[in-house]
């Protein structure tokens, strides 16, 4: 079995990430409490049962899946009790040992950097998770703070560069008209800054991209060949939006074991029974596990 150390206890999440990855496939439960989802379980659409939610969801992924990641935006719609229901799952997974990524898509001001940190990053962090997913649009230097603050506290990023949304794709394959990566498309600006806190790592870094599952069809104009990237890739759109073991292998030809796909409504809609949950998970688990290994022998 991993070490699957808590982010309180330290330790690189690179290593950790990589390590669950080993043991239990490249899958990474996204647990979003939708409103439809929580109706179709017989749940009150509120805090209480976005939290009931949640960690059923986290019972299930529980031994089966390398992490769960959480949709930020599905708690906050209920405010303080929203938050506190995040708070009190995010306590559970980190008692279990499940890797955990928060994503809220944060970036900005060096002063708004700090507050994130604080939020995620520390010991006694509310809110403390081993990753989070930032936002680049600000400036990737933007978040080199931010960045070495997560690898101080031994936690990791994702840093959005190519993601699965279609409406992303005029702004992520725009060139770039200055600075270091001039000619170049904003998501190799992106990606390149990112790779450049994993040079010096054996093996897996710790700084990792979003790269979506849908954007095979278009993914040559970004730019950017996954292939060479050595930190973790967090890959939504496989499932309910549409990808399918094709787009893994399209997008991620060549990879080196460093991609985690994130299945959510997918799995969902097997609930609320903790069992059917954990047969959906086992199931995506390793169809998800053969086309990225069959994208690695291409």
């Amino acid at each position: 079995m991993p070490d699957r150390t808590a982010p309180s206890d330290g330790g690189d999440f690179g290593l950790r990430l990589s390590r669950s990855m080993a043991a239990y496939g490249p899958l990474c439960v996204g647990i979003d409490p939708h409103r439809r989802i929580l109706t179709d379980w017989g749940y009150d659409v509120d805090a209480e049962g976005a939290e009931l939610f949640s960690m059923r969801m986290l019972q299930a992924a529980n031994g089966r899946a390398a992490a769960v990641k959480f949709q930020t935006s599905m708690f906050e719609r209920y405010g303080s009790k929203g938050y506190a229901a995040l708070e009190r799952v995010l306590y559970a997974a980190r008692q279990m040992g499940v890797i955990t990524i928060v994503d809220c898509l944060h970036g900005g001001l060096p002063t708004t950097i700090s507050a994130i940190s604080d939020a995620y990053f520390h010991h006694d962090s509310p809110m403390a998770a081993d990753a989070i997913t930032l936002l680049p649009y600000y400036g990737a230097r933007s978040l080199t703070g931010l960045i070495r603050d997560a690898l101080a506290n031994g936690r990791g990023v994702f840093v959005a560069s190519l993601t699965s949304n279609q409406e992303g794709q005029s702004l992520q394959t725009a060139i770039r008209q200055s600075g270091d990566y001039a000619g170049r498309t904003v998501a190799y600006g992106i990606a390149r800054n990112a790779q450049k806190f994993n040079a010096d790592v054996q093996g897996m870094g710790s700084v990792g991209l979003i790269i979506g599952a849908t954007i095979g069809q278009w993914m040559q104009d970004g730019g950017v060949n996954p292939s060479q990237f050595t930190g973790p890739i967090l890959s939504p759109g496989y499932g309910w939006q549409g990808a399918e073991a094709n787009d893994l292998k399209t997008v991620f030809k060549g990879i080196k074991g460093n991609v985690l796909v994130t299945v959510s409504r997918f799995i969902a809609a097997h609930g609320p029974s903790i069992s059917e949950l954990s047969r959906a998970t086992e199931s995506i688990a390793l169809d998800v596990r053969q086309a990225l290994l069959e994208a690695m022998d291409e």
